[in-house]
């Protein structure tokens, strides 16, 4: 996703002169790119002023202020005076590839539609994305693929959703799991508010001893803080949702600092249950309108459909649950529980990759600063997901997957969406279809 600056000066270094790039001076280096010139922000809490960024192969070589970093001088140069880098977005909780439009159904599970929405989140900014539940052999292929060529989201997935009431239906059900190489197991400890039943505590307890046995990592979905404490004491290793019954007490965080166990705020995916009783503002973001399907938009404005929402009483109850929502996440961060940057966009409504940037814009209107905010969404994200050495940060060694912003996000979480470029293993990300 580019914008209207196409001036980005390119050129090797050897070949710099007063009056721009003459002919090159040296051949250049395949795989070899100097970002230079822009302010970068390196997902560890750290912000370089006039900065370089080597890549190499698709991983970062160097990092650090321009006049204490070393350009090869074979290699492309990328002019980015006045700009602003930041490592892609990793969004913990999506889900990728059911969906096409206002379809929801597995048929639709297949390679290309998985690309485009990897694609239609790279275009965004998200960078990475963690699938947790409803995954099937196409994504875990992809999963498979992410090389140096890659120009979308990075995919992680979780397989299938493990249900059952009992140890003895859910224990063969995580094996199978383990079996097809997923990267965490994902569970639902929930009443939707009442309307279903709630899967039994002995058979998520197996769930998550059975995991462990196999060596992966359990992700919860959760809504009441009665649920979240027992998850936490039975040693599950990620909250994939925010609390929303009730106000967090300080004995559950203590616990979950203590524990290490991340939560994913979702705040979006609260917004979306009720969001549609009336023509959304977002309707209008251009930033929005250029990737957006305007069927799934005429579909959404259709006045049966708003009526439904305004009449619905989860809609309705989940509106209310947002407002604790945002208390609570206010609260576990002033706490010190680590936070993980999540939106769980995928479903019917929930735009991949625009609303993970609503996403940002709520939790700093939660009482996080925009620092905290991009925290969440990089540095912390990757360590949550066990996937710091990798992703998550601009430093040595790390995959070269960042964005490229016109303004500072530091100033105004809203300039995030200030894109003008997006990079996946050094590869930028094409406007695509």
């Amino acid at each position: 996703m580019t914008s209207a600056r196409s001036s980005l000066l390119v050129c090797t270094l050897a070949a710099l002169t007063l009056a721009g790039c003459a002919e090159p001076a040296v051949e250049l280096t395949p795989g070899l790119k100097a970002f230079v010139g822009a302010r970068i922000i390196d997902g560890t809490g750290n912000m370089i002023e006039d900065g370089a960024l080597i890549v190499r192969d698709g991983r970062v070589e160097a990092v650090g202020p321009s006049d204490s970093v070393s350009v090869p001088v074979s290699a492309e140069w990328i002019d980015l005076t006045g700009l602003t880098i930041m490592p892609g977005l990793i969004n913990t909780h999506g889900h990728v590839g059911a969906t096409r439009g206002l379809e929801s159904n597995s048929d639709l599970y297949t390679r290309d539609n998985l690309l485009h929405q990897l694609g239609l989140y790279a275009r965004y900014g998200v960078t990475t994305v963690f699938s947790l539940g409803g995954d099937d052999q196409a994504g875990f292929n992809l999963r498979n693929e992410q090389d140096l060529s890659l120009d979308r989201a990075r995919l992680f997935v979780a397989g299938p959703v493990v249900v059952g009431d009992t140890p003895e239906e859910v224990e063969p059900i995580v094996d199978e799991v383990a079996r097809m190489g997923a990267d965490i197991v994902k569970i639902r400890v929930d009443d939707n508010l009442g309307s279903t039943t709630k899967m039994p505590e002995e058979a998520w307890r197996a769930v998550i001893r059975r995991a462990h046995e196999h060596g992966l990592r359990v992700a919860a979905h959760v809504f009441y803080l009665d649920d979240a404490r027992k998850l936490v004491d039975a040693e599950v290793d990620f909250l994939a949702h925010s609390i929303r019954d009730t106000d967090v007490d300080q004995e559950l965080i203590d616990k979950m600092v203590e524990r290490n166990v991340c939560l994913s705020p979702t705040l979006m995916r609260e917004v979306s249950t009720f969001v549609y009783e009336s023509r959304p503002a977002f309707f209008d973001d251009p930033f929005f309108l250029r990737a957006a399907d305007a069927d799934v938009i005429a579909g959404l404005e259709d006045p049966e459909r708003q009526a439904r929402v305004q009449n619905s009483k989860s809609s309705q109850g989940y509106k209310a649950a947002l407002e604790v929502a945002m208390r609570n996440v206010k609260a576990l961060a002033d706490g010190g529980v680590r936070l993980a940057f999540g939106t769980d966009t995928g479903p019917v409504g929930r735009f991949q990759g625009y609303f993970e940037q609503l996403e940002l814009e709520r939790m700093v209107e939660a009482g996080l600063t925009a620092a905290q905010a991009i925290m969440t969404a990089t540095g912390d994200a990757a360590a949550c997901m066990q996937v710091k050495d990798d992703l998550g940060t601009l430093a040595a060694g790390t995959w070269a997957d960042f964005v490229v912003l016109s303004a500072n996000p530091l100033d105004d979480i809203l300039n995030t969406r200030s894109i003008e470029s997006v990079w996946v293993a050094g590869n930028p990300v094409t406007s695509g279809n």
